[in-house]
Parts: structure tokens; C-alpha cells; sequence
């Protein structure tokens, strides 16, 4: 449809205009979280007084890519990179008593947060306009995999002067490791662990209701077209009143699943002001591809044009079987866009998993963001990742390795206000934000010697 892209632009300028300033949000929530859901990556470093650099790269098809750095010079480095819709920000979006690119640094981590292209931070290229030039949306995940993640650790390796990194990827950010991995496999050799958060690579047992809209949704759109770009349009409306909060809550647990003991409604206004952060079209369209495969492989063209791209009627699957980094797989069973069948089938087809968890009741952004990630998955990834980095891990390495599927029982949420959140039968309330808010920067005032920076 030819006049789709007006029709997205339309709706959001409809829902701006609709939007009255009630003033629930203020009303509802701290101006702490609030000043958060409208700050930068770097803004909110430097907010919570961590140091704050941005770095770019260039791909070799000449995109160029912002990572956002929490420097700690000559420590060991640590690349994260999000998945679709999102961007450096998701790693810190929750605060430092929470994010995991706080938990790393405060262990004494150089951490590097990419962005890949297309969202708001990485939006460059050397010759196309991302805002005019319809050849630059010409991409997948299948690209990000190619080129941006070898620009990104390349470009890390290179400032810091170390041969090897550790890398954490979350949804989308496994599914491009994973064609990374697979199709230039030299380098796994600069990988010391790979830990995959709600990986991503077969989708057949996704259970999200919302997915056969978005199958319409995109094939009205077509390809090579920007979808969802960075706005505060959700931010508004969602905050305009307890109705419309409950009504996007709804939406955003058919998405990824619902598991109010892990939801931080709290800090909900911060997630609805860094998302969406921006992709393609072709991003989302190449999962839905997936998931009608059955398979994990690269970009259906349709026949006649993968005929003449790949030299056969369908598209290649990707070689699983050449990733021999170490990887771990950190999952939950209520994940509607990383199904547990679609990760176990994915965990016995690579050949080197060292870790395999599997969290009960939590959904995909839990791995990330939930209230007991501190105190649960963090401590377990980051002594996974510095046995890797160790000699013993290296000497394991050397030695086929698979690991049988952990399940794992979550903290107790720290209060009871930070699961405050909707229902399908209450109205929301979210008026214990504030204390949480007090009790949030308790939390972080006792946790300070591990999370301030030290001086290097």
C-alpha cells in the first residue's frame, strides 16, 4: 500500500493531538523517573555520575554505528547489544541498583553498549540520508550480523588493546551473533563468552496473539521502510490516565509475555520514553519468516530473487553447527517471543553451550528487566563470564561442552511496591511510585561501593 507510511505518520500526529495533560503522570510517578524517560544514554550516565563517552564505527558497507561506552580504561571489555525496537539505553534504562551495564562496571568492566543501525543513535551512513534516502532501510538482521557486529568488536578490540571480549546480547542481539557466528565464524576466536538473553533463532512455538497483526501491519507497509522511529508519542498517551496505562500494559504483556512479580511499574514511564528506539521493516519482517519456516535461516527474497541472490530457490539456512564460542542461554517460560521448545531445539543444534537456565514465569524483557535480576540472573551471568575469561575457561574450551538445562527460582521481589502493576480486573495503581522511588535510592545509597565508579 502506497500511502502506508502517511497513514503511521497520521496516527501518531492523531494521538499527540489527542493527548490532554491531565497531569496523571506527575501525579503518579517520581520526577526522577520522569526526567529519566526523556534523557539520552549518555544524559543518563552522566545523571547517575558514571563516565559517559560515545564512540563511532563504520561497517564495511558503510554504515556508520554509535557505541556508547561506561569507560573504565584497561579493564577487561564487555560488549552488549539490544534487541529490535531498542538501544543502548535498555542496558541502564532500569538505574544503576538495577541495569546490567552498571552491574558490569561496578565488577570492574569496561563496558561498550552498541547500537545498530537504524535506531536513534545510529542513523549515520557515508553517503545515505537515513531521513531522505529509502536505500539506506535496505537491510535485516541479517546485515546487522554481517557488518555491524564485526565493526563493533573490531572497533572495541582495537581502542582497548585486547584480543578477546565477552559479549551479551538480548533478543535480537542473539538472533545477529548467532548469522555472525555462523558465517564468519573466525570470529568466535574473539569471543570469550557468549551469553544469549532470550535468544532468538527458531520461532515456531512464539505464542504472541499480536503476531498475526503485525504480519498485516507489514505487508501493507513493504520493505525497505523505517518502522517506529524514536518518539514520546507512546510516553504520552500511556501516561495520559490510569484507563489508557491499563490499556498499554495489556498490549505490552501480549507482546512479551505477562509476569506482574518482575514488573517495575514504577519505572514503566522510562521504558515508554526509550521505546521504540527504531529499525527497518525488513527486521521484524525476517522474524515473522522464521517463524512460518520453521527454519532459521537467511532472508526470503521469494523464489525468483533468491534465485538469482542465492543461486537456489529458497534462502540458506544458517550453519549453526560453526559457532564454537562458548555460548550461555539465560530464558524464560513465559517468554512470547523466545519460546523454551524453540530454545532447547536451539541449544542442541550449537555445539558448545556451557550454560543453559531457565527462569520460571519470566517473560522476555524479564532477562533485563526485572526487579530480582540483581539479585538472581546477574551474579550468575558474571561468574559464568569470568570463568570463560579465565585460563581454566580456555582450557575447557578446547573441549566439546554442553550443559544440561538449569530451572531456576527467582528472589522474592526486594518490596512490595516495586510489583505494584494492572490486572485484567483492577484499576492501575501506581501510587506507592514515590516511596518506591525513596526506596529505590535507599537501595542504591547501601549498594554504592560496588556501583560508583572507582578512580582508574
Amino acid at each position: 500500500m502506497p500511502h502506508a507510511k502517511w497513514i503511521l505518520c497520521l496516527l501518531g500526529v492523531t494521538l499527540q493531538w489527542l493527548w490532554v495533560d491531565g497531569g496523571y503522570l506527575e501525579d503518579n510517578f517520581p520526577a526522577s523517573v520522569i526526567e529519566d524517560a526523556h534523557l539520552s544514554t549518555l544524559q543518563l550516565l552522566e545523571k547517575y555520575k558514571h563516565p559517559a563517552e560515545a564512540h563511532h564505527v563504520t561497517t564495511e558497507d558503510n554504515y556508520i554505528l554509535t557505541l556508547h561506552r561506561i569507560a573504565r580504561p584497561g579493564a577487561q571489555p564487555v560488549l552488549l547489544v539490544h534487541g529490535l525496537e531498542d538501544t543502548s539505553s535498555t542496558w541502564i534504562v532500569m538505574g544503576p541498583q538495577s541495569g546490567l551495564g552498571y552491574f558490569l562496571y561496578g565488577h570492574g568492566y569496561d563496558v561498550w553498549m552498541g547500537n545498530v543501525r537504524g535506531n536513534r543513535y545510529s542513523r549515520g551512513h557515508q553517503q545515505l540520508n537515513a531521513n531522505t534516502d529509502r536505500a539506506y532501510w535496505s537491510f535485516s538482521w541479517h546485515e546487522i550480523g554481517m557488518y555491524d557486529l564485526p565493526a563493533m568488536i573490531d572497533g572495541v578490540l582495537a581502542k582497548t588493546g585486547y584480543e578477546k571480549l565477552s559479549y551479551f546480547g538480548h533478543s535480537q542481539g542473539t538472533t545477529s551473533f548467532f548469522v555472525l557466528a555462523s558465517s564468519r565464524p573466525e570470529y568466535n576466536a574473539k569471543i570469550h563468552l557468549m551469553s544469549a538473553l532470550a535468544p532468538v533463532a527458531f520461532m515456531a512455538h512464539v505464542k504472541a496473539p499480536l503476531l498475526g497483526i503485525a504480519r498485516v501491519g507489514m505487508n501493507m507497509l513493504g520493505e525497505s521502510l523505517e518502522l517506529l522511529p524514536h518518539s514520546f508519542v507512546y510516553l504520552n498517551q500511556c501516561m495520559q490516565s490510569a484507563g489508557m496505562l491499563k490499556t498499554c500494559l495489556r498490549f505490552y504483556w501480549q507482546i512479551v509475555g505477562k509476569n506482574r512479580e518482575e514488573f517495575n511499574m514504577t519505572m514503566f514511564p522510562v521504558v515508554l520514553g526509550h521505546i521504540p528506539g527504531g529499525c527497518n521493516v525488513k527486521q521484524p519482517v525476517h522474524f515473522l519468516q522464521l517463524r512460518s519456516s520453521d527454519r532459521f535461516c537467511q532472508y526470503d527474497y521469494e523464489a525468483k530473487e533468491n534465485q538469482k541472490i542465492y543461486g537456489r530457490s529458497s534462502p540458506p539456512d544458517y550453519r549453526l553447527e560453526r559457532i564454537t564460542a562458548p555460548i550461555a542461554l539465560y530464558y524464560g517460560s513465559n517468554d512470547y517471543l523466545s519460546a523454551v521448545e524453540d530454545v532447547q531445539r536451539l541449544a542442541k543444534l550449537l555445539p558448545n553451550v556451557v550454560e543453559n537456565h531457565l527462569y520460571k514465569k519470566w517473560n522476555h524483557m524479564d532477562m533485563i528487566w526485572a526487579i530480582s535480576a540483581r539479585h538472581s540472573i546477574q551474579p550468575k551471568m558474571l561468574e559464568a563470564m569470568r570463568y570463560w575469561e579465565s585460563a581454566a575457561g580456555a582450557r575447557e574450551h578446547a573441549e566439546a561442552t554442553t550443559s544440561c538445562v538449569v530451572e531456576e527460582e527467582t528472589a522474592e521481589p526486594v518490596t512490595e511496591a516495586a510489583t505494584e502493576s494492572p490486572d485484567d480486573e483492577k484499576e492501575v495503581e501506581v501510587e506507592s511510585g514515590k516511596e518506591q522511588e525513596a526506596a529505590r535510592d535507599e537501595n542504591q545509597q547501601q549498594n554504592a561501593d560496588v556501583e560508583s565508579p572507582s578512580e582508574d
